[in-house]
């Protein structure tokens, strides 16, 4: 079992970086941290392999955490019909 810290992006939602609590900030790279932004501290988090996250897979989370000293949590992504509600949609010249 490993307590990690879980913090959110200020600069990209949705972007989440797992760290050990104890080694806390201090394993990320600095350009990481420059493109993550101020963290904002969600919660302190027990992982085993055995428990279940929702949009990540824990097995990654505690590897990346071993191996680099962090995961990064990325974004999912957008969804094709919703980026199609941002368009300019012509005219239909009913009136």
């Amino acid at each position: 079992m490993k307590i990690c810290s879980v913090y959110l992006s200020t600069r990209k939602d949705e972007m989440y970086l797992y760290v050990d609590k104890r080694d806390q900030l201090n394993k990320v790279p600095d350009a990481l941290r420059e493109m993550f932004g101020t963290p904002k501290l969600v919660m302190d988090i027990p992982l085993t392999a055995d428990r279940k996250l929702a949009r990540v897979d824990t097995e990654k989370v505690l590897a990346g955490i071993e191996d680099q000293g962090y995961y990064l949590q990325m974004p999912p992504p957008k969804d094709d019909y919703m980026l199609d509600l941002h368009k300019d949609r012509p005219e239909s010249g009913v009136r």
